[in-house]
């Protein structure tokens, strides 16, 4: 265990100690610090840098089956004496709620696995080298075609930091974590056509897993060159394959309803749907934190519970909601160990490395075998519902005639409820890519209802 490691832990333990002699039976502590930074350059020039060392400790406190949640920035004798006194007074001041109870202390993590998720190298990243990092992407950008006349900018994006947690039933762990990123923003023009602002990113845990600035910002003039010329398409109903970006958007929206708390309250189109088909055959769904280097994964939950890979959909039929201990004990289920926290929140459902997994099919072979369609790069809005599966919003993206992306397309609405959504994917492509800790790789909905001119 690093010197950081048990920087924090003695800090929490120190926490815990000072609640219990204050009269809560129960008490978890967490405390969080870190160094963040971000550049941001446009034109060749640096607009703007920021720079952030945040830290904090977090104390939940459970008193007669009361609970509240306090949280400092101070840390001194006085801070910490001040975090304590208002943690006892709300828990007077609460409702009795008999599922607001921690998990049972023989289910708690005893040894962690090592997932490598911190990158030392980050802690003396300069931002200079940022600013490089971002001059670099951009340029490439603004160099690769002449049609790229002008650019929102790059940005570089760096995070470093360690999480604690201690609990009066016994848990004790700390983990650091580390996190770049690049997006750069370039615009296209041609005389006669609508201006295009597109984009392109990456993103890992390591700085040597990150793609070069010159290869990020070359892809982002790419994709915005080839969105030139986009035209809407008559409305129809057609295939429609997502690549992973907007594929991700769409798993994302399907997490929020297989969580617990949206199933306990009743605000999920999936309830009554455990062990039911709710998607097609090829469709398998993970939440896996196990997995080294990946943004979402985590030695232990929000709440001590040693991580675990959980299948979530297997061949189309739900198998689990994402748990964590409060909303099982609504459901009269076990935790998953879901639970993730703040410094000023009490544990809350929350998916680590959430993954529609790949097959062996090539995204090229899924648009091979699409005889015409439409492929999505990029959607607007907020068009989802969660009670009813309702789903409809704004995309872009090409036109495909006889397996091959032609015209680009733009301002068409995309919509089919998601009760039927998931079970027409009829192709799931190869290319998972985990930039982010909600992931898919392509895939293709057999049909859906495409509105345009």
């Amino acid at each position: 265990m690093t010197n950081r490691n048990e920087t924090r832990i003695a800090l929490a333990k120190e926490i815990i100690s000072r609640a219990e002699k204050a009269g809560a039976k129960i008490a978890e502590a967490v405390v969080k610090d870190g160094a963040e930074m971000s550049v941001k350059v446009r034109q060749g020039e640096t607009e703007l840098v920021e720079e952030a060392a945040p830290k904090g400790a977090g104390l939940r406190v459970i008193i007669n089956q009361r609970s509240a949640v306090t949280y400092t920035n101070d840390t001194t004798d006085g801070g910490l004496d001040a975090l304590v006194d208002d943690a006892i007074e709300l828990a007077k001041l609460s409702q009795p709620d008999e599922f607001a109870e921690p998990p049972d202390a023989s289910s708690l993590a005893k040894t962690f696995p090592e997932l490598d998720l911190c990158d030392e190298e980050a802690r003396d990243f300069s931002a200079e080298k940022a600013i490089q990092w971002a001059l670099e992407g951009e340029k490439a950008a603004l160099g690769f075609d002449e049609r790229i006349t002008n650019s929102e900018g790059a940005t570089f994006g760096r995070t470093i930091g360690g999480t604690a947690l201690v609990t009066s039933g016994g848990f004790c762990g700390s983990y650091d974590s580390s996190y770049y990123s690049l997006v750069v923003n370039p615009i296209a023009e041609v005389e006669g056509e609508k201006m295009q602002v597109g984009f392109y990113w990456d993103a890992k845990r390591f700085l040597s897993d990150m793609q070069g600035a010159e290869d990020v910002g070359k892809e982002a003039a790419r994709r915005t060159l080839e969105k030139l010329g986009a035209q809407k398409v008559p409305t129809c109903e057609a295939p429609v394959i997502f690549d992973p970006d907007t594929g991700r958007a769409l798993l994302s929206a399907l997490m929020q309803c297989l969580s617990g708390s949206a199933i306990y309250r009743r605000s999920s189109y999936l309830l009554e749907s455990e062990n039911e088909v709710i998607a097609s055959d090829i469709v398998n769904i993970v939440d896996n934190p196990l997995i080294p280097r990946a943004p979402g994964s985590r030695p232990f939950d929000g709440e001590g519970l040693p991580s675990k890979n959980n299948t979530i959909v297997e061949n189309g039929v739900l198998k689990t909601f994402l748990l964590d201990t409060y909303s099982a004990r609504k459901l009269g289920k076990k935790s998953t160990a879901n639970a993730s926290r703040g410094l000023g929140s009490s544990p809350s459902v929350s998916p680590t490395n959430f993954h529609l997994l790949p097959t062996d099919t090539s995204p090229e072979e899924i648009i091979r075998g699409t005889e015409k369609g439409l492929y999505v790069t990029s959607m607007m809005g907020f068009g989802f519902n969660p009670v009813t599966g309702d789903f409809s919003r704004g995309a872009e993206g090409f036109w495909i005639e006889e397996g091959k992306k032609t015209t680009p397309v733009g301002e068409i609405t995309i919509s089919l409820n998601f009760k039927d959504l998931w079970k027409r994917i009829d192709g799931v492509g190869s290319d998972l890519v985990t930039r982010t800790a909600i992931a898919t790789p392509t895939f293709r909905v057999s049909e859906m209802t495409i509105a345009g001119s």
